[in-house]
């Protein structure tokens, strides 16, 4: 399993960025080590902050918004069990990812470090933390919904793969593709 951590620019970034004291201020769920199948709570576009939900990260829309962004992809491990189980669940919700949110009324909770969850409202960590310890992957010794990008950086249990730019990351897997003889289509 692998946890992509994100740092793009932009106003609501910055503010993520300032309260949480770290670099990468979004998280992202990947089935592969170049997040070619990746989902977050986040943006379902790219340009546009406040409308957000559930979605599969499209690192191609994200380096033509953002040409500068980094990104950090580390590998947590896992058993085959509970990688179908993750993937089963990230297929389910994208089926119904319209019914997934942004919890914009449980940051100021977050702030104050009481927990909050609105049935289907979400940050990008809590999404992650609540999946993966149901999957009984990764542990966390507070509510889901308290759990920041800060706490998967801070994870003993990962390995990273990958630090630098999206557009090397992008490039990387294109050249692994096509080193192994898969022709990609990009839509």
């Amino acid at each position: 399993m692998y946890v992509g951590f994100v740092d793009t620019p932009g106003f609501f970034a910055s503010i993520i960025r300032h309260v949480i004291k770290q670099k990468y201020v979004h998280v992202v769920l990947g089935l592969d080590a170049g997040l070619d199948e990746a989902y977050s709570v986040g943006r379902r576009n790219p340009a546009i902050p406040i409308l957000a939900g559930f979605e599969k990260e499209e690192k191609s829309r994200i380096l033509r918004v953002f040409p500068n962004a980094d990104y950090m992809v580390c590998r947590i491990a896992c058993t085959e069990e509970q990688k179908d189980y993750i993937k089963n669940t990230l297929e389910l919700c994208m089926k119904e990812r319209y019914q997934y949110h942004y919890t914009v009324l449980g940051l100021p909770f977050l702030l104050c470090n009481i927990p909050f969850y609105q049935e289907n409202h979400y940050t990008c960590s809590s999404y992650l933390a609540r999946l993966l310890t149901s999957a009984g992957v990764v542990h966390f010794d507070k509510h889901f919904s308290l759990v920041t990008p800060r706490d998967f950086m801070e994870y003993p249990d990962k390995e990273i793969i990958f630090e630098g730019a999206l557009r090397e990351l992008v490039r990387d897997t294109e050249a692994a593709y096509a080193e192994n003889g898969v022709v990609r289509y990009e839509y």
